[in-house]
């Protein structure tokens, strides 16, 4: 079971960065490095680090710009793995996926997968269990070990990172 994770207005403020949309209009991938965290990302790490010791996959899905160019795209995904790496330096995640904007998420979903969204039309699209950006803290805390995982991956047992792209079916 994956815990997936919305990358601009669930765990990092675009939206709160001065002049967001004028810079993503003129193609500057600035405002995804600039976005400040939207959670305490020390104990996020804590607490997602344990969740995959449990057994749980980590994973995020968040969308390139909606007007941007493949050029552009391609920074805005640069940058989104920088904003991670510089932010979340401790957690492994088992896929990082960086898609087009408005592809749909539900693709990444092995049926019973959590998503945390701030679009309600992406929640109400996941066919598992989804939930808002209210509480993510709380919400991943009172999660239970997933049971048919919990015996076969234990501590210091994580798996490697590979980035799927679900439009082509191939590892990158």
């Amino acid at each position: 079971m994956t815990i997936w994770f919305d990358m601009d207005g669930t765990i990092a403020d675009l939206y709160g960065v001065e002049n967001w949309l004028p810079m993503l209009r003129a193609s500057d991938p600035a405002p995804y490095m600039l976005a400040k965290p939207l959670v305490r990302l020390s104990a996020l790490a804590r607490v997602l680090n344990r969740l995959q010791d449990e057994g749980y996959r980590l994973g995020v899905i968040s969308w390139t710009s909606k007007t941007g160019t493949p050029a552009y795209n391609a920074a805005v995904t640069a940058t989104k793995y920088a904003w991670l790496k510089r932010h979340l330096p401790s957690v492994i995640f088992d896929e990082i996926n960086i898609v087009p904007y408005g592809v749909n998420k539900n693709l990444f979903n092995d049926g019973n997968d959590i998503l945390f969204d701030d679009e309600k039309p992406n929640r109400e699209n996941w066919t598992g269990t989804a939930y808002d950006v209210d509480n993510i803290l709380e919400t991943l805390k009172s999660l239970p070990a997933p049971r048919f995982l919990a015996e076969s991956i234990g501590p210091g047992n994580r798996p490697k990172i590979f980035f799927k792209n679900p439009l082509d079916n191939s590892l990158q």
